[in-house]
This record gives C-alpha cells, sequence and structure tokens, in this order.
C-alpha cells in the first residue's frame, strides 16, 4: 500500500500538532472538562488526558458518547458537537500560541518535515496559520481526515512518510500523547517523548517512555540543537 523513497541516507521529521506545536492542549481540556461536566460527565483530569489525548475527534466523541450511554443512559453527542464547537471557537482565537521556543526548533531541521495531527484538516491549518508556522510545514500537513483509522493507529504516520517518500525507519516523531506514541511505534518509526507544553507536569515522560519513546525532550530549547544534527 504504502511506497517510499528508498534513498538510504533520506530522513525526516513528523511533528504532531497540539501540544507539541501549538500550546492548545491545556486548553482543550479545560474547555472539555467544563463541557463535559455540564452534561452530566465527570472525568479526572489526569486519567482524561491519558485516555483522550491525541484521539482523532470521531474516535473521542464516539468514546463520550459511549461513556454517556454507560453511566447516564443518554445520547450527549449532538449537544456536545455544538457546546464544544462554540466553546473550542471562543477560547482558541483568544489564548492559542505557540510552544515557546518552536520556531527556532522547526528552523533547525535540515531535512524534510511534516506535521501529522488528530485534527480535522480546517482547523489544524487554522490554527497553523494563526500562530505563523503553516508556511514552515506545508503541502506536508495531514490530519486524521486523511485516513481511516486515527491515532493510535499508525495510518496517519504512515500517509505521512508515503507523501513524504520516506521509509517509516528513517522517520522521526515528536509525540505528546500515548495514543501518539504508540502510533508512531506501531509505524515503526523512531519517536521522541515531548513535555515542554503546560499541561504537562514532572510525571508526564515516563508513561511515554514506558511506551517506547526513545527520548524525552523536557523543552524545545534542548530539542533545537539534536533536531539540528540529524
Amino acid at each position: 500500500m504504502y511506497e517510499y523513497n528508498r534513498a538510504p541516507m533520506t530522513f525526516a521529521v513528523i511533528f504532531d500538532c497540539d501540544g507539541v506545536l501549538i500550546d492548545s492542549e491545556i486548553i482543550y481540556h479545560k474547555v472539555e472538562l467544563a463541557v463535559l461536566a455540564a452534561l452530566g460527565l465527570d472525568y479526572d483530569p489526569h486519567e482524561f488526558a491519558a485516555r483522550f489525548m491525541g484521539m482523532s475527534d470521531k474516535a473521542f466523541h464516539e468514546a463520550l458518547e459511549a461513556d454517556a450511554l454507560a453511566r447516564l443512559g443518554r445520547s450527549i453527542i449532538a449537544d456536545l458537537r455544538l457546546r464544544l464547537r462554540e466553546s473550542y471557537s471562543e477560547t482558541i482565537t483568544e489564548n492559542l500560541t505557540i510552544v515557546s521556543g518552536v520556531i527556532a526548533a522547526v528552523d533547525a531541521v535540515r531535512v524534510p518535515r511534516a506535521v501529522a495531527s488528530s485534527s480535522t484538516m480546517s482547523a489544524l491549518e487554522y490554527k497553523l496559520q494563526l500562530t505563523g508556522l503553516w508556511n514552515r510545514f506545508v503541502p506536508h500537513v495531514y490530519s486524521a481526515e486523511h485516513v481511516t483509522a486515527g491515532k493510535p493507529a499508525p495510518d496517519l504516520f504512515l500517509h505521512a512518510a508515503q507523501s513524504l517518500g520516506i521509509e517509516p525507519a528513517r522517520c522521526l516523531v515528536i509525540e505528546d500523547s500515548a495514543n501518539g506514541v504508540c502510533a508512531a511505534k506501531a509505524a515503526g518509526m523512531r519517536v521522541w517523548g515531548f513535555v515542554g507544553g503546560s499541561h504537562n507536569d514532572s510525571q508526564s515522560g515516563e508513561p511515554l517512555r514506558a511506551l517506547g519513546a526513545e527520548r524525552i525532550i523536557e523543552n524545545w530549547h534542548q530539542a533545537a540543537p539534536l533536531l539540528a544534527a540529524l
């Protein structure tokens, strides 16, 4: 299914978006937990992040609907989508920022690079345009809409590698979520765990390392010289 450029020295870096390039996960979690609580579903914030972060919107909504049916005995999906859309629109426009140091780190990458995110394509383009990152990656910007199965399935990363023309084994993925690390490993790629987003704490790196991240990156200032050396 997938075909690649087989030049032996070709390498690429594939970045997740939310929580890696853009400091948005903390915003999303706050909005989502508030909306879900208003609908009758309460979650522990740490368990919520571990379970859902990195999922496509489709998979996320399906999982929440299943929880609602099991715990509340009723559907919430229509109300959920409407409330999330309204809250995201207001909060993202007002509060979205890049992760500190990311511009210099991305610019340090001398090999081909891409974004592979669980966001929809329209949301991904909006966020990358708003933060000035779009032109650093286009045309290699890929969303969950490009594949049938989103993270933790490997499909999105394999699609990015195919589009770049580079073998999966010669791709380095930078991810902040368990679902993303699992997807990268399933694709046969190297993966670094990134814990520099404001939603992370001192314990965030260990689960990513346990899932196969070969290195934990605490911030982009640390990562820039490593990326420049690839």
